[in-house]
C-alpha cells in the first residue's frame, strides 16, 4: 500500500479503480505548400476555428446548466483566443511567406503567443496560459483530423487521475461516474477543486506525484476530508472506509432541505442564503432553502459583451432577481470587473496585475457613467422594498464615501424624474481587503453592513496568488491573522450596532462556518448546493459551545492547529452525525 498525501480539496470519500490521465501529445508536422494552395489552407484553418468554436459553446452550455455561470464564464477566455484577430492573421501571415502548412503555422504561432506571456513572469497570466494551451489542442486537432479525446465517454464508475484537468476536460465528465479526483497540481481554488465541491464530488490536488506513482486500474480511497490518497490499501482499510462510505450515503438521504430557520440547540438564529449570479439560480436557491440572497453578483450582465448594458437591462435583471426573492432580502453587488472577470469593451484594457489593479469600486469610481447606469438600475428595482446594496474591495472610507456621493447623486436624479425607489436602502461594505479590516471601525460608523469576502481576504493578507499552485499551500482560511481579522470585523460591527455576513469560500465549509458562528456572525451566504448542509451544522450545535470554542481556536499557532481542534471538538458534539454532516 501506498499512502499519499496532498491538499483536501473537496470533502467525502471516494472508494474505486483509478483512470489515470496522460498529458496527450499533438504533434503539427512542417510541410512546403505551393502558391496555389495558399488559400486552402487558409479555409481549412477558418473551418477548425469555427468547428472549435461551436464544440466550446457546446460544453458552455452544458456546464452553465450544470453548475451555473460562474463555471461556465471559464469559457469565455477560450473564445477570446479564437476570436484574437492578432494571433489569426499572425498565423495567415505565416502560411503566406513562408508557404507552410496550416498545421505547423498555428502551432508556431501558439507557441510564440504562450512565450511572451510567460516571458512576462505574471503569476496571473498561468491561468491565460492554460486556457489557451486547451483551445489550440482542440485546433489542433481539427487540423490533424485526430478525434477530440470524449472524456463524456467514461461509462464506468473511476477516480480521475491527472496532473491537472482543464477547463473543458472538467466540463466533459460525466459526474454521476467520477467518484474523484487526485490531482498533481492545484489549491482550495484551482478551478478542479471548485468544479469538484460544486458537484459533491471527493478531491485531493497538489499531490505533485500523483500520476507518476498511480497507475490506470489501481484501487484508490480518496479522502477529500483528511487530503489522503491510499493506492492498493489493505482489505481492513477498505472495509473501514467502505462502512464510513455507507454511513455517509445512507445520511445523506435524511439530510432534508429545511424551511425552518437556521437556529442552532440554543435558541441563536442565523442567516443561510445563497450567492448567485444567473436569474436562473434562483431556483436553486429556493430548492436547496437559502433565505435570501447574500451576494447577486452582477458581473454577468457585463461579460462577453462589446456594448455596455444599458440601465433598462440591468434594471429588468435586477427586478426580477427581487420580485422572485420576495420576501427575502437581495444583496446586490456592484459590478466586480478585473482580478478573473474582463469586460470584452474595448475601451476597458486588461492589466498585468489584475487582483491589485484597476477593479471592482475603483474602475467603478474611475467610470461613474458605468457605476451610475448600475445604481440607477438598483435603485429603480429597490422599489420592491427588498434589495440592499453592496459595493466590492473597499479600502477606505474614502472609496465609500464616494461611492455614497454617486448613489446620492442617482436619487436626487430619480427624484426629479418621479421614479419611484427605496430611500432608505441599505448599503453594505465588502471587507475583502485588509486595509478596510483594520479600519473597519471607521467604515462601520458609514455603512449598514458588512459582508466578508473571504477569498480575496485571505489572498491578500497572506500574501498568496490563489490560482498559482507552487503556493497553494499557502492559501490557509485556518490562519490566525486570518482568524483575527474576521472576528474583529464581526466585533467592530455589532459594536456599531451593525449586522455582518460573510460570502466567501469559507461561508460554505462547515468546520469554518461552525468558527464564524462562534465569532457571532449574523449571515452565511453560499453557493445554493450547500446551504442544507450548513444549516444541518448550525441546527445540530449549541452557540455557547461554538462561542467556546471558537475563542480557544483563535488563539492557536497555526492553521493545521486551528482546523484539528475544530474537527475534534465537532466529534465530540454531533458524535454519530459527524461524518453524515462535515463529509458529504
Amino acid at each position: 500500500m501506498n499512502k499519499l498525501k496532498g491538499i483536501a480539496a473537496s470533502g467525502g470519500i471516494g472508494i474505486g479503480k483509478a483512470l489515470v490521465l496522460g498529458k496527450e501529445e499533438l504533434t503539427a508536422p512542417k510541410t512546403k505548400i505551393s502558391h496555389e494552395d495558399i488559400s486552402k489552407e487558409i479555409y481549412r484553418l477558418e473551418e477548425a476555428l469555427i468547428e472549435t468554436r461551436k464544440e466550446i459553446s457546446n460544453l458552455q452550455k452544458k456546464i452553465l446548466h450544470d453548475l451555473g455561470f460562474d463555471h461556465a464564464k471559464v469559457f469565455e477566455a477560450h473564445l477570446l483566443v479564437l476570436e484574437d484577430r492578432v494571433l489569426i492573421e499572425d498565423i495567415i501571415q505565416q502560411i503566406k511567406t513562408k508557404k507552410v502548412n496550416v498545421e505547423y503555422a498555428f502551432s508556431q504561432s501558439i507557441k510564440k503567443y504562450i512565450d511572451t506571456l510567460l516571458k512576462l513572469e505574471d503569476e496571473y497570466l498561468r491561468e491565460r496560459v492554460i486556457d489557451i494551451e486547451d483551445v489550440s489542442r482542440r485546433v489542433l486537432r481539427k487540423l490533424l483530423k485526430k478525434e477530440t479525446i470524449n472524456l463524456s465517454g467514461i461509462s464506468e464508475k473511476v477516480i480521475i487521475v491527472a496532473h491537472d484537468l482543464s477547463p473543458s476536460q472538467t466540463a466533459s465528465l460525466p459526474k454521476e461516474n467520477i467518484l474523484g479526483f487526485v490531482t498533481d497540481v492545484g489549491g482550495r481554488t484551482s478551478h478542479t477543486t471548485i468544479i469538484a465541491r460544486s458537484l459533491g464530488i471527493p478531491a485531493v490536488v497538489g499531490l505533485e506525484v500523483a500520476t507518476i506513482n498511480i497507475k490506470s486500474g489501481e484501487r484508490l480511497i480518496v479522502d477529500g476530508s483528511e487530503g489522503m490518497v491510499f493506492v492498493n490499501p489493505a482489505e481492513k482499510i477498505i472495509k473501514e472506509y467502505q462502512k464510513r462510505l455507507t454511513k455517509i450515503t445512507k445520511d445523506i438521504k435524511t439530510i432534508h432541505v429545511s424551511k425552518l430557520k437556521a437556529t442552532t440547540q440554543d435558541k441563536r438564529e442565523v442567516i443561510v442564503s445563497a450567492n448567485i449570479e444567473l436569474p436562473e439560480e434562483l431556483s436553486l436557491a429556493h430548492e436547496y432553502g437559502a433565505e435570501g440572497v447574500g451576494l447577486y453578483r452582477t458581473e454577468y450582465i457585463f461579460l462577453g459583451r462589446r456594448e455596455l448594458p444599458t440601465e433598462e437591462e440591468q434594471f429588468k435583471a435586477y427586478l426580477n432577481v427581487a420580485r422572485k426573492m420576495k420576501p427575502y432580502s437581495v444583496i446586490i453587488r456592484t459590478i466586480d470587473i478585473g482580478g478573473d472577470k474582463f469586460l470584452s469593451h474595448p475601451q476597458v484594457p486588461v492589466e498585468m496585475s489584475p487582483f491589485l489593479g484597476w477593479r471592482a469600486i475603483r474602475f467603478c469610481l474611475a467610470r461613474p457613467d458605468v457605476f451610475k447606469t448600475q445604481l440607477r438600475a438598483i435603485l429603480r428595482a429597490s422599489v420592491e422594498g427588498n434589495v440592499k446594496v453592496m459595493f466590492p474591495m473597499i479600502s477606505g472610507v474614502g472609496e465609500l464615501r464616494e461611492a455614497k456621493k454617486i448613489l446620492e447623486e442617482c436619487k436626487k436624479e430619480l427624484k426629479h424624474e418621479n421614479v419611484y425607489f427605496d430611500e432608505k436602502i441599505s448599503i453594505g461594505s465588502m471587507i475583502e481587503v485588509p486595509s478596510a479590516a483594520l479600519t473597519a471601525d471607521i467604515l462601520a460608523k458609514e455603512s449598514d453592513f458588512f459582508s466578508i469576502g473571504t477569498n480575496d481576504l485571505i489572498q491578500y493578507s497572506l500574501a498568496v496568488d490563489r490560482a498559482n499552485e507552487k503556493v497553494a499551500y499557502l492559501y490557509e482560511p485556518g490562519h490566525p491573522a486570518v482568524l483575527r481579522l474576521i472576528k474583529s470585523v464581526i466585533d467592530v460591527a455589532h459594536q456599531n450596532n451593525i449586522w455582518v455576513g460573510m460570502c466567501g469560500e469559507m461561508s460554505g465549509e462547515p468546520l469554518f462556518a461552525f468558527l464564524t458562528l462562534g465569532f457571532e456572525l449574523d449571515e452565511f451566504s453560499m453557493p445554493p448546493p450547500r446551504v442544507p448542509r450548513i444549516k444541518e451544522l448550525i441546527k445540530n450545535v449549541k452557540f455557547e459551545d461554538a462561542k467556546a470554542i471558537a475563542e480557544k481556536a483563535v488563539k492557536l499557532a497555526t492553521a493545521k492547529e486551528v482546523e484539528k481542534y475544530i474537527q475534534d471538538e465537532l466529534k465530540k458534539i454531533l458524535q454519530d452525525d459527524f461524518d453524515r454532516i462535515l463529509l458529504v
